[in-house]
């Protein structure tokens, strides 16, 4: 890891957040757009935090913590008025884990009592969006396209027309909604440069709307990334069940271009140039995570401490040495257990030593992860472990790294791998 690559994630680090259009103070969203494979992730969490979940699910990276924050707001209104943010607030938890009466109850109340308060009204043009009263939807969100603040006003515009196209259209249409004016069968697709973020955003707040994601899949095309685009499309069949002739045929046309760079001669191009997007991506992933340390079972100085990858993605790196968490600080030295995929640092199959890294990457070159989201592992002496695509499980010694701007953040040494339990 260079200085130059350490510089790199300060400056994602302090660059101004974007927000989209359901907006709770508990979920900062990054500077849009996102690299796809971390949007098409949190993307998919949104969505399922409306689900309810199963005996046997596994546990949910935010629905948890919206049904204790939706708690903790509602036993606070029974004591006392909630202020405009509280309210704006609980409207918007009700949103994300699928109330949308209690939302409108909530929302209706706060932009009556504080018209002028914008995340109110953005907040209840969703509610009334969702809902399916688009006429009240469009005034709610009129009043915050006129109360929005400059960084939000084009989403919030965007959100306004979209609402719109949708009022005018029948009410079983399942068609590519025309924000952009453009046409996507045609052989020179001019894409607005702020096209993909504005619609990530709007697809982050209304992440069961499979329209959107539709959109987004064109958009990944347009721009150069058939794989992608192929990706999102089969995710639209598969996932929200849509049958578009439209999505259908691009999906079968974009899976073709896609299988067809796959066959490439990788000596032909770097591979890197393959994949290369168009798009400037702002962040690797568009929410914010947030790592609660107090939840982990207290450190054992003699045993196996579990190691979750928000906790790493806690360290802020400077430009002068990384700053750990202090939980992360006390496993320093100690034995870890975690879990994650490996990339090589070579062509070899077995490997002595490798990354680690939360999820897998496409194109290392377009999607290379910050340098506090991957694990350098080093195995024994004499040990080696053959590649593999599937999730692993590692455990060893951490050792963390805060004075050598040219070696990696954190190592696994005397790692053992195996598959996870």
């Amino acid at each position: 890891m260079t200085r130059t690559f350490w510089g790199v994630v300060l400056l994602l680090a302090l660059a101004p957040s974007a927000h989209a259009g359901l907006y709770y103070s508990g979920e900062p969203i990054a500077e849009l757009p996102s690299q796809w494979r971390g949007f098409v992730l949190d993307h998919r969490a949104l969505r399922t935090a409306a689900v309810p979940p199963s005996p046997t699910a596994l546990p949910h990276p935010f629905r948890d913590n919206y049904r204790e924050a939706v708690a903790k707001l509602t036993q606070a209104a029974t004591q006392r008025p909630l202020t405009a943010e509280e309210a704006a607030d609980l409207g918007a938890l009700h949103l994300r884990v699928g109330a949308v009466d209690a939302a409108l109850a909530v929302l209706r109340a706060a932009h009556r009592d504080h018209p002028d308060h914008f995340r109110a009204a953005a907040n209840l043009g969703t509610a009334y969006q969702l809902r399916g009263d688009f006429d009240q939807a469009i005034l709610a969100l009129q009043s915050a396209v006129r109360l929005a603040p400059g960084k939000s006003k084009k989403a919030e515009e965007l959100h306004l027309r979209l609402v719109r196209l949708r009022r005018n259209e029948p009410r079983d249409a399942q068609g590519l909604d025309d924000l952009f004016g453009i046409r996507f069968d045609a052989a020179d697709k001019k894409v607005l440069p702020d096209a993909v973020a504005l619609t990530q955003q709007l697809a982050l707040w209304l992440p069961a709307d499979g329209r959107l994601l539709w959109q987004l899949g064109e958009l990944a095309y347009a721009t150069g990334d058939a794989r992608t685009a192929a990706s999102i499309l089969d995710g639209c069949v598969t996932e929200f069940a849509m049958g578009h002739p439209d999505l259908r045929r691009h999906r079968h046309e974009y899976r073709a271009a896609a299988d067809a760079l796959a066959k490439q001669d990788p000596l032909a191009r770097p591979a890197h140039e393959q994949h290369q997007p168009v798009v400037t991506f702002r962040s690797p992933r568009p929410l914010v995570r947030r790592y609660d340390a107090a939840k982990l079972p207290a450190v054992r100085p003699d045993g196996l401490n579990p190691l979750p990858w928000p906790l790493l993605a806690e360290t802020v790196v400077t430009e002068t040495k990384p700053r750990f968490p202090a939980h992360l600080q006390k496993l320093d030295g100690l034995k870890i257990v975690l879990t994650g995929f490996m990339q090589p640092l070579g062509d070899e199959i077995d490997l002595g030593a490798f990354l680690l890294i939360e999820y897998p990457v496409g194109c290392w070159f377009c999607e290379v992860p910050e340098p506090n989201a991957m694990m350098f592992v080093e195995m024994p002496a004499g040990k080696t472990f053959r590649l593999t695509r599937n999730l692993v499980r590692i455990e060893g010694r951490l050792t963390l790294n805060s004075t050598d701007p040219e070696n990696f953040l954190y190592t696994i040494r005397d790692a053992k791998v195996g598959p996870p339990d």
